[in-house]
């Protein structure tokens, strides 16, 4: 069992996204609400709710070789990192596992 087994997805939530979170829920799912209480595009909201999607199915996942991997995927889900970025760390990181097993 992984050290992150008992933790749950919300507790890696940062306040702006807990924050966004609960606006959504307020809005009853109305992204078009959502984006007028914001005074931003429905656009900007939907790339937010997506980035914030990506994010959580990353949270819940037991799926990852390391903890830094998950770190460079969040990342990469928040829109800090690209994807060719994301490719090379990942491949980088890889490489130092195999070379020490």
């Amino acid at each position: 069992m992984s050290p992150n087994a008992d933790r749950r997805w919300t507790d890696a939530l940062n306040e702006e996204d807990l924050a966004f979170l609960k606006r959504f829920l307020l809005a009853s799912g109305s992204l078009k609400d959502l984006a007028a209480s914001y005074g931003i595009s429905y656009p900007t909201v939907r790339l937010r709710l997506d980035r914030l999607i990506e994010k959580v199915k990353i949270l819940d996942s037991q799926e990852f070789a390391s903890e830094f991997e998950r770190l460079l995927r969040m990342l990469y889900a928040e829109g800090k990192l690209d994807m060719a970025t994301l490719k090379t760390l990942l491949a980088a990181h890889q490489q130092v596992l195999g070379d020490r097993g």
